[in-house]
């Protein structure tokens, strides 16, 4: 086998990361054992949730450990198997991100068809993504047509997906926000009726010129100042999808919004957090609809793709500065 290169925590960040929080390792591939598989990883995936498990404190997964490698999405080519159902040659999706190389139990890993859709295209529109955007707006905040929805993030991996789902399932209007003027250019591209870039002044502002006549659901990506100018829009009975905190994740201090928390009680409000792996059921629904979609040319993806994996602290540091249009991925 040849050497293996990956990355590791080198220490745990005090705010934002730095490229000094990473190590780039080389090691020798494991030969599989009984029922493993080696992997020899083409793309993976960096994601706003790593940012957490960075530190060393209780939540929903482990936190990463020091001087060991990451982990995340990724999907690759099998260059060696003991495992009865896995093949050299099949393409794998499996956890194991953040290496050239992985090695793990066939149970571990899920076969995909590469004939299908490219294969990135399993780390973002047809995988976890994709999953996420349509749980969360369809299940999580029970979007209903002829609602108004308004997300934040909107040109991210989830947020781009969510805006095309709720027109495709019937919103009456769907509102993006976004940090630059190139992405709110490309949400009405992908057929949001209006976009802002939130530096352009304030968001509760931005949004009551977007959806005069409020809004019905918020999916949030970002927390802080967008959720508070939500619950201010939010009709009554509204709904909100909290799938990320974005704009603290590398906080010190507690976010100063939002403020008008009061505002849920008379409004009737549900304000919904949620985890991707909580919705597995709708796996095979999500496919055929999104498979149609993407046939059909209904549905459009953007990935910023950096090559190397020398360079995947790089582009996760970019995607937490929001550099990335669509999914941030590394080709390995």
């Amino acid at each position: 086998m040849p050497t293996n290169r990956e990355i590791h925590l080198a220490s745990r960040p005090q705010g934002w990361p730095t490229e000094d929080t990473f190590r780039l390792v080389e090691t020798d591939v494991p030969t599989p054992g009984p029922g493993q598989i080696v992997v020899r990883n083409q793309y993976m995936s960096v994601d706003p949730y790593m940012r957490g498990r960075m530190n060393d404190v209780k939540s929903y997964v482990p936190p990463f450990a020091l001087d060991a490698p990451l982990d995340g999405g990724a999907i690759g080519e099998v260059v060696a198997s003991e495992a009865p159902d896995v093949a050299v040659g099949d393409t794998v999706l499996h956890n194991l991100g953040w290496r050239e190389y992985a090695v793990l139990g066939a149970t571990s890993a899920r076969k995909v068809d590469p004939s299908l859709a490219p294969v990135s295209a399993y780390l973002s529109v047809l995988g976890m993504t994709g999953l996420t955007a349509y749980a969360g707006l369809l299940e999580v905040a029970a979007m209903k047509p002829g609602e108004t929805v308004f997300v934040s993030a909107a040109a991210g991996s989830v947020g781009s997906l969510v805006g095309q789902i709720a027109k495709l399932k019937g919103a009456g209007r769907v509102v993006g926000s976004a940090g630059t003027a190139a992405k709110v250019q490309r949400l009405k591209a992908l057929g949001f009726d209006a976009a802002f870039d939130y530096h352009d002044g304030p968001v509760r502002e931005s949004l009551r010129e977007a959806a005069p006549d409020g809004i019905d659901v918020y999916f949030d990506n970002v927390g802080g100042d967008h959720l508070e100018a939500a619950i201010s829009a939010l009709n009554l009975h509204g709904r909100v999808a909290i799938c990320g905190m974005i704009a603290q994740y590398n906080d010190t201090e507690p976010p100063a919004a939002p403020r008008n928390l009061a505002m849920v009680i008379g409004k009737r409000l549900t304000l919904r957090g949620f985890l991707v792996n909580d919705h597995g059921h709708l796996r095979e629904e999500f496919v055929r609809d999104v498979a149609g979609w993407l046939r059909e040319g209904q549905l459009s993806y953007d990935e910023t793709i950096i090559e190397g994996i020398d360079n995947a602290p790089a582009a996760f540091l970019g995607l937490l500065r929001g550099e990335n249009l669509g999914k941030m991925l590394v080709r390995l």
